[in-house]
């Protein structure tokens, strides 16, 4: 079993009856057991992020070294006469 260790936590007031209502409903068994609940789901939530992130980094290094870059601008012009050739040529 992993060590445990006691810490003490500040709430406001609304955080701390919310908490102290949930138990009392039966849906917890102590106010403990929804914290450890809440810091899991936060460090899943974090470990995605930062796989996120790094799935972005990535991909921005990969556009990196795929070669110099276009401007949108000449794409755009360049796709406008490709439309426009084959417009002409069905006409």
């Amino acid at each position: 079993m992993a060590a445990i260790e006691r810490i003490s936590i500040t709430l406001p007031a609304e955080m701390a009856a919310s908490l102290r209502h949930t138990v009392e409903g039966g849906q917890y068994a102590s106010t403990s057991e929804i914290v450890r609940e809440a810091l899991r789901e936060w460090s899943r939530r974090r470990d995605d992020e930062l796989r996120d992130l790094e799935a972005l980094r990535q991909a921005v290094k990969i556009g990196d070294e795929s070669g110099p870059s276009v401007p949108a601008d000449e794409v755009f012009a360049e796709l406008r006469r490709m439309i426009a050739a084959r417009r002409a040529a069905v006409a």
